[in-house]
């Protein structure tokens, strides 16, 4: 593979071109989402790899972090990774993205994660599933809130960096992750002509505190909430009481569950209007997913971030990375398979070696990475994911390991 840093003097217009291929962008549509998308790549770290001396592969990624329990861990979000037209099936895009995965690793990132197009092409670079999410859609009007929110103020596009800082400063629960750059924000709301946001500015300095982000078609609906943002749950009720005074016109309002949150809770008699709605366009339903990926690239950097409640366990741990076939020859970073001694507790730590007299868990990364955020119980991963030990060592784990569902509440 050829590959190099994105140059945004030399490469701009074959990235626009690889965007429009992959339908991320419509061309001469809109000058200034060219520009967005722009900016958006330089926000970040990107390499391209090149056919017949033009890049014909992008991936991008962005500095982040991640929560985990209570504390911040730095995070590559693996942003894009787009494939032209003519350069497809030839694993530029696996080998693209293992690079810039190591190069990530390099500069201290603890964790990597991704959206993912389909299961099992990222599992090859050491990726695990994250846990279902849920999406929900119900009609604004029967939500049950007692309090009557204030008159909003109207947030455009042009908002970006308000919403931006409005995102960072969030209620954040086990599992939730940042981008950093203001760029990220840009790019979202603009992705949509119909998107619009309604919130209030009532920090110490007129800051941003808590909105909506919502596209929406017809007179109708049905409307989307893309994100929702909030430094406590009376704002979250206000916001919500915000889609409630839309119900008199919008009938259909989809959104992602918050983090912690059951919709269900606050819906009137919502197996009525399932029923009522079935088969419309306006259907109240929940549907679920699990999109998103993560992988473990600093071993020991995420070990001794790791402080758990109740008795300690150590044991032995052979893990096996599948990603250092895909790099190239002279990168450093190799990936994280070895032989390790682990302890995990309310301090943890991890050492090279093998201790005879402790029991064994053999795991690929990806699965490893779920067991330590928490995605599933040790005993289940031994069932459906690349993990074994004795029996009573994944109980042991499936006790000492019981965190909250990792929630990434920022879509990448």
């Amino acid at each position: 593979m050829k590959y190099r840093k994105y140059n945004p003097q030399k490469d701009k217009q074959a990235a626009l071109r690889i965007f429009r291929e992959v339908a991320w962008l419509e061309k001469g549509k809109n000058k200034l989402k060219e520009e967005i998308f722009n900016s958006f790549i330089k926000a970040g770290r990107s390499l391209v790899a090149e056919v017949r001396e033009t890049p014909e592969c992008l991936a991008l990624t962005m500095p982040g972090t991640i929560r985990y329990i209570k504390e911040d861990l730095p995070l590559c979000a693996v942003t894009g990774v787009l494939t032209s037209r003519i350069a497809r099936k030839m694993g530029l895009a696996s080998q693209l993205t293992a690079q810039i995965i190591a190069d990530e690793a390099e500069e201290d990132a603890l964790v990597a994660g991704l959206g993912m197009f389909e299961q099992g092409f990222y599992n090859k670079l050491g990726f695990g599933t994250g846990p279902y999410e849920h999406w929900i859609s119900f009609d604004p009007a029967i939500l049950k809130l007692e309090s009557k929110n204030r008159v909003p103020y109207r947030i455009s596009p042009d908002d970006w960096r308000a919403v931006h800082a409005s995102r960072l400063s969030r209620i954040r629960l086990h599992g939730s992750c940042n981008l950093l750059p203001p760029e990220a924000s840009r790019l979202e709301m603009n992705e949509s002509q119909n998107s619009f946001g309604l919130g209030y500015f009532d920090g110490k300095e007129g800051e941003l505190t808590h909105h909506l982000w919502i596209s929406g078609k017809g007179e109708s609906g049905p409307y989307r909430v893309w994100w929702m943002t909030y430094q406590n749950y009376k704002q979250f009720l206000e916001l919500m009481s915000i889609l409630k005074s839309l119900g008199d016109q919008i009938h259909s309002v989809r959104m992602r569950e918050p983090p912690g949150i059951q919709i269900q809770d606050i819906l009137t008699q919502p197996f009525k209007y399932r029923t009522m709605t079935k088969h419309t366009n306006f259907e109240n339903n929940m549907t679920s997913a699990a999109y998103w990926q993560v992988r473990i690239l600093n071993l020991k950097g995420c070990i001794i971030k790791t402080h758990l409640l109740g008795r300690g366990i150590k044991f032995n741990l052979k893990l096996r990375d599948p990603i250092d076939k895909y790099l190239e020859k002279e990168t450093k970073w190799r990936g994280i398979s070895g032989q390790y001694i682990v302890s995990l507790g309310e301090v943890s730590d991890i050492e090279n070696g093998i201790n005879n007299i402790l029991p064994t868990l053999t795991s690929e990364v990806g699965a490893f990475t779920r067991l330590w955020l928490g995605v599933r119980s040790t005993t289940s991963l031994s069932v459906t994911d690349e993990l074994s030990g004795p029996k009573e060592l994944l109980e042991e784990l499936d006790y000492i390991l019981r965190l909250p569902e990792p929630k990434i509440d920022w879509d990448f």
